[in-house]
């Protein structure tokens, strides 16, 4: 199933709004979904009253020197992992000053799949500190545009359901 632009605009206004209503600021940290989460939250106008920022890291190289992502948990998980993720909110957090970030990396695909994280495997990480951070890894299917679609509409949905409980 993809999301559409619509479902994509609406997700992204909804979390916004919510942003706004608690008074906080979100920045993004992305590698597979390319920006595409800040899009979505940018796209209503006054967006700024919630967004602080986004980075988006698509190399590793840029995991370790814009968010501090260790060459460690590079090394033993890869990119795709829950150490990478939880990583890169901590980053995001401690780059921009952010009330909250989230992090995504996943393997959107054609390639660079592998047996163990599969093309359509992504992920997310939010927080608003290291103890607060939730991680959860989906799998989702289609070509690289629908897995990127559908990542970025559950990234925006999960950051909305933890901030609706934290």
């Amino acid at each position: 199933m993809t999301a559409g632009d619509q479902e994509l605009f609406d997700a992204g206004a909804r979390l916004g709004e919510l942003l706004e209503q608690q008074r906080r600021m979100i920045a993004t940290a992305e590698s597979c979904t390319g920006g595409w989460v800040a899009k979505a939250l940018t796209d209503k106008a006054g967006s700024s009253a919630y967004v602080l920022g986004g980075l988006v890291t698509y190399s590793n190289q840029a995991k370790q020197e814009l968010l501090g992502v260790t060459g460690k948990s590079l090394e033993d998980h890869g990119a795709v992992s829950e150490p990478v993720v939880r990583e890169m909110v901590a980053g995001a957090l401690a780059t921009t000053g952010a009330d909250v970030a989230v992090a995504i990396s996943g393997v959107a695909g054609p390639g660079g799949g592998s047996e163990e994280k599969p093309v359509g495997t992504v992920w997310f990480a939010w927080g608003n500190d290291a103890t607060s951070t939730e991680a959860v890894v989906e799998h989702f299917s289609g070509d690289r545009d629908q897995v990127r679609r559908q990542a970025v509409l559950y990234a925006l949905q999960g950051v909305r359901a933890f901030l609706e409980t934290s």
